[in-house]
């Protein structure tokens, strides 16, 4: 597998200034002037000169000059500004001009819009690589041409300028780039993806491990990684039970003693989570030393809240968000959100499954499994605060579904309560939590609300979050079911919540769903949903359910594809994609203007946006993602990596 490696030289006391649009690229054209027209670049080919003019591209062979017309099934275009022609190692003629780029191989026109791929069109440079790659330079970034591919390289997780005067490629295929804040290059390396597995689980033990909690870093310094502080989030909770499960699957596949330690310390960190709160089985946000340096109280106080309510009228006004431990010594986040249960839950199955392996550490994993459920079976399918209130995001009761508050919020929670019985079912093996999952679904039909885990319209309500926490819930859901009848609707439930998501080539959500959609496979295989008088009611529905779903639908390249698509720079930079031509926007009603995907239907690659989180919205074309200030962690490679290579998804 290949990766870029990029590094930035900023200019001192002074800057490159961009050509002008009618500036010449080479610095000696042949002729200044044909037929009228200024020439900005010039090539020798086939024993002729070949001119990119202002008024479009000429071949001089001797004394005669002829004005070439590409063409071929799609397009036919009299060019006009041809900012550059070049050949490439493979002696084909290549141009780039603002209807597009092309280049003639033979007697035929290879042609290139944004509608095949091509990001941008404002050329201001271009040059062949020895190893039949083509670059070309723009008004906004870099644009490398190779094995079929347009690769767009802009913002400062690439360039340390957007305007590209100049591009030169080194043998070994380094391309160096001068722009107008300085000189940058990008260095191609081979690296397999175990390699790049080891190298992230090194950056989240180096600087995201916070007193056994994983989350993103802050730098101080805009995006210099030796200025990197712990942070904290509201989420570290589930990130760390992420990174838990990442390495439980990694133990799992690899039986390394490393990987181990490190699930089993995610573990405890996630248990402290448990044990910290005023109640037994109220899991925390966010556990920090009573000496922190940020007055955290004091930002999230009432005046916060109220502002908060003016846009969300059941934010909770709870005071003090971090009360303080019993022992005195630490600060704990409260109003625990869906989020939290969903990567605790997630975490502990795989925890109980692949890693406990004494009977004090299932033991363990069985208290804390137990003491959650609990708690929200206690208070009607709840999390309950230090107030003695739901929190805002931790309500999975039948009245809550029921209500004007909460009737969307219903598909997603009924089959995250659902999960999490049948995680605890199967972590305790107590055969109450299978009678209270029949409650609620005979009672309540919260098997039949979980049909459609997850909202598609409005657009405000398909956040990407969402798909994170359905996904995960999923899993478990499915992966500790039994009975036939609920397994064929859960299979549907997968379905249903996988093709909101399946053109964003997400490999964490693609490997939940691949490996959770197998098992059905293996099931149906063995004629698991046969001669059992499933919904007698309607005899055809399980057969057609069975053959309609037997398979997976996704396409397991993009796995891989989106692994070695993840950048090492893990920096989140401010990226606008907006302006490209190869997008096509997302014309629902009240959506964001700024959202959309490729022409070929799928997200923009991951190195191409300004968010490397798995769990961030694809098709967001326009992205901060702290903009230089924070660094990311690695759990967003390492997880779905070794969970698809522990469900043979991917060769290790």
């Amino acid at each position: 597998m290949a990766w870029e490696n990029t590094r930035s030289y900023q200019l001192s006391g002074a800057t490159w200034q961009p050509r002008t649009s009618t500036e010449p690229v080479k610095s000696a054209p042949v002729l200044s002037l044909v037929e009228g027209a200024k020439v900005l670049s010039s090539v020798s080919w086939k024993n002729a000169q070949i001119l990119g003019t202002e008024k479009g591209l000429y071949r001089r062979t001797g004394k005669k000059t002829e004005r070439l017309f590409p063409s071929n099934n799609t397009y036919n275009w009299a060019l006009r500004h041809v900012s550059v022609v070049l050949v490439d190692s493979r002696n084909r003629l290549w141009f780039a001009a603002e209807e597009g780029v092309g280049y003639l191989e033979g007697n035929d026109w290879h042609l290139f819009t944004g509608k095949e791929g091509l990001p941008y069109n404002q050329f201001t440079c271009g040059v062949a690589a020895p190893d039949g790659s083509v670059w070309f330079g723009t008004t906004r970034g870099a644009i490398k041409f190779e094995n079929g591919v347009f690769k767009y390289r802009f913002s400062r997780r690439w360039l340390p300028g957007d305007y590209v005067n100049e591009i030169a490629v080194g043998k070994d295929g380094t391309a160096w780039f001068a722009t107008d804040n300085g000189v940058g290059c990008i260095t191609p390396t081979s690296l397999t993806l175990k390699q790049k597995a080891d190298y992230f689980t090194q950056q989240v033990e180096q600087r995201h491990n916070r007193m056994g909690f994983i989350t993103h870093s802050h730098l101080t310094k805009r995006f210099a990684i030796e200025s990197s502080e712990h942070a904290i989030s509201d989420n570290d909770g589930m990130y760390t039970a992420m990174y838990g499960a990442a390495q439980a699957f990694r133990y799992a596949a690899t039986r390394d003693p490393e990987a181990k330690a490190l699930a089993d310390r995610c573990f405890k960190s996630c248990k402290w989570l448990v044990d910290i709160t005023h109640e037994s089985g109220f899991p925390a946000r966010v556990i920090i030393p009573v000496d922190w340096p940020e007055p955290v109280n004091e930002q999230y106080g009432h005046a916060y809240n109220k502002r908060q309510q003016e846009s969300d009228p059941m934010w909770k006004d709870i005071y003090p968000r971090f009360p303080l431990s019993k022992d005195g010594k630490y600060r704990w986040k409260c109003d625990t959100s869906s989020d939290e249960l969903a990567g605790h839950f997630f975490f502990y199955g795989v925890y109980y499954d692949l890693v406990a392996e004494t009977s004090e550490e299932k033991k363990a994993a069985q208290k804390v499994v137990a003491a959650i459920t609990d708690h929200m079976i206690r208070h009607g399918y709840k999390l309950v605060d230090h107030d003695g209130k739901v929190t805002r995001w931790g309500n999975f009761s039948p009245e809550y579904f029921h209500s004007v508050y909460g009737y969307d919020q219903r598909g997603l929670n009924s089959m995250m309560m659902l999960s999490f019985l049948n995680v605890a079912k199967h972590v305790t093996g107590d055969g109450k939590y299978d009678l209270e999952a029949d409650k609620l679904r005979k009672q309540h039909n919260y098997h039949i609300f979980s049909l459609h885990p997850k909202e598609y319209f409005p657009p405000e309500n398909v956040v990407s979050w969402d798909h994170n926490l359905c996904l995960m819930s999923l899993y478990g859901l499915i992966k500790y079911e039994t009975d036939p009848s609920l397994l064929l609707m859960y299979r549907q439930a997968l379905e249903n919540a996988w093709l909101h998501v399946s053109k964003q080539k997400n490999a964490f959500w693609d490997a939940i769903y691949q490996s959770s959609a197998n098992g059905f496979t293996a099931l149906a295989d063995q004629k698991y949903f046969e001669g059992k008088n499933l919904f007698s009611e309607n005899h055809l529905y399980a057969p057609s359910v069975v053959q309609d779903h037997y398979k997976a639908s996704n396409n397991p390249a993009f796995i891989v594809e989106n692994l070695q698509q993840i950048p090492l720079d893990l920096i989140g930079y401010a990226m606008d994609n907006t302006h490209r031509l190869d997008v096509v926007l997302d014309p629902m009603p009240r959506q964001d203007p700024t959202k959309g995907w490729r022409t070929d239907g799928y997200a923009l690659p991951i190195d191409e946006r300004g968010h490397v989180r798995q769990d961030r919205d694809g098709f967001a074309l326009k992205m901060t993602e702290g903009d230089g200030q924070d660094e990311h962690e690695g759990t967003f490679f390492l997880l779905p990596y070794y969970m698809a290579v522990y469900h043979k998804l991917i060769q290790p």
